[in-house]
């Protein structure tokens, strides 16, 4: 059992850390306000942990401390881990059935860099969490390294942005509140834009070397002003009834039809 086990039990919703988390939790504001972002579940504060990030707090509830694995989480978190009654850890949880952990981070500052020369996503006003963590699990499972998000995209460290990712925020550089156009002069990288019509089939096009892909808005898809700017526009082929797919499935089609190319035999990258 975890060093945690021995701190008092906070039973009452006049805490004062009660209140701040519940707070942070609830809060668009509040996490503003401290620059803070809170991980809900053992998944998220175990992605956390592994890449080396120290949570500024972490909180448990009373049953689950007595799991191998919360215990293990909170005592690998370091300093002293408040535990609380589990009507009260439930009211500040978000997640249906959580693990009884979770944690409060610094929310990272990433800045663009002058030249991006790897693989990167641009994203334009996407405005759903889910696919939003979504992609950027797909973007960190396929090696991608740099997120470029505009001002009008999802808040990437949103709870649901959160979830839906599953611990991929550790893992990329996320810039946010980026003006696409300008930043299309730091690439040095071609800029494929994906689009519904119009475009060359994504398989006929060579990926074998880095890219940067632009998604647009899930209703609106990439605007005029990004695809003209774009180096190539891509179609993913679909010879079923569907108009379109999810940006998030698109995503994932198109960042995993580069990593297949790249372990082709034959691939300068395999």
């Amino acid at each position: 059992m975890c060093a945690a086990a021995a701190a008092r039990l906070i039973t009452s919703r006049d805490n004062p850390l009660y209140r701040r988390l519940k707070a942070l939790g609830s809060s668009a504001q509040a996490r503003k306000k401290e620059g803070l972002s809170v991980l809900d579940g053992a998944h998220l504060v175990e992605a956390c942990l592994a890449r080396g990030w120290r949570p500024e707090l972490v909180a448990v509830g009373e049953s689950a401390l007595r799991r191998a694995e919360v215990a293990r989480l909170a005592a690998g978190a370091g300093g002293d881990v408040p535990v609380f009654a589990d009507a009260l850890f439930e009211s500040l949880s978000n997640v249906e059935h959580g693990a009884g952990i979770l944690a409060a981070v610094r929310t990272p500052r990433a800045a663009l860099p002058d030249a991006i020369t790897g693989d990167c996503l641009f994203l334009e006003h996407l405005q759903d969490p889910g696919n939003m963590g979504s992609l950027l699990r797909s973007a960190a499972a396929a090696g991608v390294g740099l997120v470029v998000c505009s001002p009008r995209t999802v808040y990437a460290w949103s709870p649901k942005v959160l979830r839906a990712g599953q611990g991929a925020h550790f893992r990329l550089e996320i810039v946010e509140g980026v003006d696409l156009e300008a930043a299309r002069a730091r690439l040095r990288v071609p800029l494929l834009a994906t689009t519904v019509h119009g475009g060359e089939t994504l398989y006929g096009v060579d990926l074998a070397g880095p890219v940067a892909w632009l998604f647009g808005n899930e209703g609106a898809g990439v605007s005029p002003e990004m695809a003209a700017r774009a180096d190539r526009r891509v179609v993913i082929p679909m010879p079923g009834q569907s108009e379109s797919l999810n940006v998030a499935a698109a995503g994932a089609v198109c960042l995993f039809e580069a990593v297949r190319q790249r372990r082709a035999p034959g691939s300068r990258r395999c």
